[in-house]
């Protein structure tokens, strides 16, 4: 295993939140514009401890997708710890070893009763210390297609995920590919054969 379950939970659920915004989303809008959104994302996520399903915690999450973002898009590891650094300092990060429900020991670095938003910052925080730590940066990256630039998590074995999952990148590409592999001749014979 990569990283343990914690870690790589907490990356893949930051890669989503990130994802959400509107210059990443597929459709080019704010994917978490709602508290039903949030919620389904609190959800599906499986996070614990407190949610606010108010519009204030609505803004609270909305407004760490772009500091979250920073983590990929900034190249420097000096740099990226900073970030981290700053964000265990701001959220006061007291971690805690911690067992509920069937998850095992896992670090929690903050208090469940601690605004949403303060939690997500301080998982994706403490799961960046360990890609930081195992020097897997590579890992974090940003979608291979022309046109998105949503973020990716690579827990493959051969580090070869290159698409992101908001968009169908990983299909779109391979049929492109399949497509750029045809012989104008087989597309031919194949038009003129069909009955008509």
């Amino acid at each position: 295993m990569l990283f343990t379950h914690d870690v790589e939970a907490a990356l893949h659920s930051t890669a989503a939140l990130v994802n959400t915004l509107p210059a990443l989303s597929d459709s080019g809008r704010d994917e978490l514009d709602s508290l039903e959104k949030l919620d389904s994302f609190y959800r599906r996520h499986g996070f614990t401890g407190a949610h606010s399903q108010t519009p204030e915690g609505l803004t609270a999450v909305r407004a760490i997708r772009e500091p979250l973002h920073a983590l990929w898009t900034t190249t420097d590891d000096e740099r990226v710890a900073e970030l981290i650094n700053g964000i265990l300092t701001a959220t006061s990060a007291l971690p805690q070893l911690v067992r509920h429900d069937a998850t095992g020991w896992h670090l929690h670095a903050t208090s469940a009763e601690r605004q949403f938003a303060d939690r997500i910052l301080v998982e994706a925080a403490m799961a960046w210390v360990d890609v930081i730590r195992t020097g897997e940066r590579e890992r974090m990256r940003i979608c291979a297609a022309a046109d998105c630039e949503a973020v990716l998590v690579d827990v493959s074995r051969n580090r070869s995920k290159r698409y992101c999952d908001v968009s169908n990148c990983g299909n779109r590409a391979n049929v492109a590919a399949y497509r750029a592999r045809r012989k104008p001749e087989d597309l031919q014979i194949k038009t003129l054969s069909q009955p008509k």
